[in-house]
């Protein structure tokens, strides 16, 4: 059976969903309990919300200090990992260890696993991430300082919520550079 429990954050309303191995789901916040209970129920119909137990009511403090800009790193909260591919549990691995305030791009985890040329199935494997700021999506990024995609509720604009809570220093793309306009001749010529 799936459980959740939902809990207030700065930013909003988040929930975790359990069963007996670990963590099923993290849920981002949502404006209101009512909006977070609805999206999670959505995704999780069975699910009943019941008092969390003591491993989840650690990761739920944990979360609510790294929403709240403190240097959380999340790595003792469990997850049932047997519930995604073998390979996106190593990706999942790798994004677990960026600290909090860092990044790393697609590719380079892609090299961590063993080939540069898997960068897009580790994007794929991240936006199934069922444990979004547990396995810290957000911190990945793609090459040349772009910001890469982001999967969840408000895309790219969460995203840059949640770097910005860690103090991550991500670049920003570069403006658009201006029209090339072919030289005038001078009145002069």
């Amino acid at each position: 059976m799936t459980q959740y429990a939902l809990f207030a954050t700065s930013i909003g309303w988040a929930g975790l969903a359990w069963g007996d191995k670990g963590l099923v789901a993290v849920h981002l916040p949502e404006p209101s309990p009512e909006v977070a209970r609805h999206s999670f129920l959505r995704r999780f119909p069975d699910a009943v919300e019941t008092p969390p137990p003591v491993v989840v009511s650690h990761a739920i403090a944990e979360i609510v200090e790294l929403l709240a800009g403190k240097p959380v790193d999340l790595l003792d909260v469990p997850l049932d990992i047997g519930r995604v591919p073998e390979f996106n549990a190593r990706v999942y691995e790798i994004a677990r260890a960026i600290p909090p305030g860092e990044t790393l791009t697609y590719g380079e985890i892609a090299v961590k696993l063993g080939d540069k040329f898997l960068a897009r199935d580790v994007g794929a494997a991240l936006g199934q991430n069922p444990w979004p700021i547990v396995v810290p999506c957000h911190r990945v990024t793609a090459a040349g300082g772009k910001l890469g995609g982001f999967s969840a509720r408000g895309g790219v604009n969460t995203k840059v919520k949640l770097l910005a809570i860690e103090g991550a220093k991500v670049l920003e793309p570069a403006p658009p550079k201006p029209p090339k306009v072919a030289p005038q001749p001078s009145l002069f010529d």
